[in-house]
């Protein structure tokens, strides 16, 4: 009797993870050519093989990696980086915080490594399919989602870096447009829903160009500075927009 209910266990929790496969290709397919990118970019950058896909590995974030690696090509300090970088995560905060509170049925030994996986894109889906949390496994449907995009995302960097060394530096200076790609395609959907967005990044520009060139800091700092100023900013148009 035990061992036809372990099997049974284990046919629910194998469709789970076949099921979150399933739901995790498109982003697969979108991750593997921006991956690649990356991976030539840094390569290209002056970034070890082993140092690009460690990035990857514990990192995981694409934007964040992008800019990373532009602000090391130019010169940018360890912390500059580093402080951009986290600024620029800090929606994560948030997203895991509403996946945790939307899959209450998960157990808190799930949410935290799950929460950690999370991206822009696995979050979405996951949300397309938050069903699934009211299911029993319904941690092996959204480990398998968010395992599917992490390996894609790793091995896609691995093999870019590999590249980097093979394509024409012509070719992969063309390839830098996938950074401002990728932030336009964040900042897209926010200007769709309020248009006070694209104005709160219109300041940055111009607070980003000011410190730069009037102010002369070192564009690391200059990232920084503009990034934290146009937040500020942002926050103080939303809360008077909203009458707080």
């Amino acid at each position: 009797m035990d061992s036809v209910i372990s099997n049974k266990q284990t046919t629910e929790k194998m469709k789970m993870m076949r099921s979150g496969l399933a739901a995790g290709v498109p982003i697969t397919l979108g991750y593997f050519p921006i991956a690649i990118t990356y991976g030539v970019l840094a390569s290209q950058s002056g970034i070890s093989l082993l140092e690009l896909t460690a990035m990857s590995i514990l990192v995981y974030a694409g934007a964040a990696q992008f800019m990373g690696t532009n602000m090391f090509a130019i010169g940018a300090g360890g912390i500059e980086i580093v402080f951009a970088t986290f600024v620029l995560n800090f929606r994560h905060f948030v997203m895991s915080l509403s996946f945790a509170n939307r899959t209450k049925g998960i157990t808190n030994s799930w949410k935290l490594p799950l929460s950690l996986g999370l991206t822009d894109e696995s979050f979405s889906v996951a949300s397309l399919h938050i069903e699934k949390a009211k299911q029993e496994y319904s941690s092996y449907f959204y480990g398998a989602l968010i395992i599917a995009a992490y390996a894609s995302w790793i091995i896609g960097s691995f093999i870019g870096g590999v590249l980097g060394d093979v394509i024409p530096s012509s070719l992969s200076q063309s390839m830098g447009i996938a950074l401002y790609a990728m932030f336009i395609a964040l900042l897209i959907p926010s200007v769709k829903n309020e248009v006070k967005y694209g104005f709160i990044a219109l300041i940055a520009m111009i607070c980003n160009y000011v410190f730069t060139y009037y102010l002369a800091l070192a564009e690391g700092w200059a990232i920084v500075c503009s990034t934290l100023l146009a937040s500020f900013i942002g926050m103080m148009i939303m809360r008077r927009s909203e009458g707080k």
